[in-house]
Parts: C-alpha cells; sequence; structure tokens
C-alpha cells in the first residue's frame, strides 16, 4: 500500500481505501498518468477495465491505457493510429530506397563483370601459328568484300 492516496484518489478528492484498485499503477507521485487516463476514458470505466483482467496483467494494461491517453491528447483524430501509420510510412519509403540501392548494386556489378571480361579477352595472347594462315584469314565482314 502506498502511503497517502493514489493519483486516482486524489483527483476524484474521495480516501483511498486499502484496496484500491488504482493505487499500484497510478502512484501519487505522478498525478498527471491518472489524469490523460480519466480525461481520455473516464475514471470509473478505468477502474472497471482493471478489475476484468487479471492481476498479472494489470500494470501492464494501465501502461497502455496512458500511452494511448497520451497519443490521444496529442493527436485527436488518430490518436495511436497515427503513429503507426507514420512508422509504416516510413518503412515502406525504407524499402523502396533499399531496392533502389539493391537495383544499383546489380548494375555496377554488371558492368563491372563486363569489364573484367573484357579485359580478360584483350589480354589473351594471339595464336601462334603459320603467318601464312594468318594472313589469309577472313572475319565474316570481310569475307563479304569482293573488292579486295
Amino acid at each position: 500500500m502506498i502511503y497517502g492516496r493514489c493519483a486516482a484518489c486524489k483527483s476524484q478528492r474521495r480516501r483511498c481505501p486499502s484496496d484500491c484498485i488504482f493505487s499500484p499503477y497510478f502512484p501519487p507521485n505522478d498525478p498527471q498518468k491518472f489524469a490523460s487516463v480519466h480525461r481520455i476514458y473516464g475514471g470509473s470505466n478505468v477502474g472497471k477495465m482493471l478489475q476484468q483482467l487479471p492481476y498479472c496483467v494489470r500494470e501492464q494494461a494501465a501502461n497502455t491505457l496512458y500511452l494511448e491517453a497520451q497519443c490521444r491528447i496529442q493527436d485527436p483524430v488518430y490518436g495511436c493510429v497515427g503513429i503507426i501509420s507514420k512508422l509504416y510510412q516510413q518503412i515502406h519509403e525504407t524499402e523502396v530506397e533499399l531496392a533502389k540501392i539493391q537495383t544499383q548494386i546489380a548494375y555496377y556489378k554488371f558492368q563491372n563483370q563486363q569489364f573484367e571480361a573484357e579485359s580478360n579477352l584483350s589480354s589473351l595472347p594471339l595464336p601462334q601459328g603459320n603467318n601464312m594462315e594468318m594472313e589469309h584469314f577472313q572475319w565474316p565482314s570481310q569475307a563479304l568484300n569482293y573488292s579486295n
């Protein structure tokens, strides 16, 4: 038991009973926490929600209600959904940027492979053999030229 009244009982100007549903989750040193939750959900509704939950999840529920209330106060239209939407948009933009960069990397790798292949071909030695054979060799484009 917290000494003195919890933030909920102080806010509602009532005596804080020893079995107060709010006291473990809304301490007297953080009155803003209950004020935010009360403003959005109403004190009696919060009490009813907490009573319906198992004891082991009540703290998490109270913290979640506070977070959602804060989001709703900051953005009355969208609340938490606005934050989630912004995060999804950032994820989408980052995925698009990543895809562009991966495409650029693949393009530069392909260019590098082509450059290396051309470099390897130009560095190959010419075939050694009879010079006469080389003189009579014609490329296909030369073979069509009948003026020689």
